[in-house]
């Protein structure tokens, strides 16, 4: 559940990439629920769409982009359209991402370039178009980064080589933006309840489904339905935490006054679990 919070955030604009399901899904309401315009960027549209009503129910507005972040000209237009439709641009949220669990013997490199494209170059081209934007305009922007817990590990695999490059990426320009008034935050969320799962072996996430007591079959590669998923918080809680927890960490370091430097938030669920590779 979204944090109700007073607006904020109003007048203020916000860019959330990965934002049609999960953990950007999460962080966009939260931020409209405080009154931010947000732009929600991502491929599936339906979905965004539902967001967007919610937000604006909730006092906030919205605007869908679908969108291919692997793109860096894509990115930059969401950038210059923010910013050219409401004068503005406060915080950018570079969240898309995606998980291959196969390993270095056996994996796809087809996989590992999407990986590396939507992981590391989007986030790198998001920072760099999101600070000349609120430098321009001289704006006190927020810049989050979603890493994982994986980028706390050494061996975690393809996937987790990306976060570790998210990481370094938020410090790297965490120290170039000193002297400006644009802050970074680095989130490393552990496991939560998102359709990454589409691509963790299905007898892991079957395992999760039937422990939990839900009767669901699961396809490799299909979504798991928005009920599935809501259930499953319940039970699972212990291992698998709500999208809504990371949003609200998110909130908590853009709401923060400029001079106050939110480094990094590592938030997970009580017990730790490893992602499947």
């Amino acid at each position: 559940m979204i944090q109700r919070t007073q607006q904020v955030l109003r007048g203020r604009t916000a860019i959330v990439t990965g934002a049609s399901s999960g953990i950007g899904r999460a962080i966009a309401e939260q931020l409209g629920a405080a009154g931010a315009h947000v732009f929600l960027v991502g491929r599936r549209v339906e979905p965004m769409e539902a967001t967007r009503s919610q937000i604006i129910g909730d006092g906030g507005d919205a605007t869908v982009v679908q969108a291919d972040v692997r793109s860096p000209a894509a990115v930059r237009g969401i950038v210059d359209r923010a910013v050219a439709e409401t004068g503005t641009l406060n915080i950018m949220v570079n969240n898309a991402g995606v998980y291959d669990p196969a390993s270095i013997c056996e994996g796809d490199p087809e996989n590992w370039l999407a990986m590396l494209e939507t992981n590391i170059l989007a986030v790198l081209v998001g920072c760099q178009a999101a600070v000349r934007a609120m430098r321009a305009i001289k704006a006190e922007g927020h810049i989050v980064n979603i890493a994982s817990n994986a980028a706390q590990r050494r061996d975690s695999g393809v996937y987790g080589s990306t976060k570790h490059a998210v990481d370094s990426i938020s410090g790297s320009l965490r120290n170039e933006l000193e002297g400006d008034t644009i802050r970074v935050t680095n989130i490393l969320p552990g496991i939560y309840a998102t359709n990454l799962s589409r691509d963790w072996d299905p007898a892991f996430v079957q395992g999760l489904l039937d422990r939990a007591g839900i009767d669901h079959r699961v396809v490799r590669g299909e979504y798991l339905p928005e009920d599935v998923l809501t259930h499953l918080k319940g039970p699972m809680r212990q291992i698998m935490g709500d999208p809504a927890d990371v949003a609200r960490a998110v909130f908590y370091a853009v709401t923060q006054p400029i001079d106050v430097n939110v480094l990094d938030i590592c938030i997970r669920p009580p017990k730790r679990i490893d992602l499947p590779g």
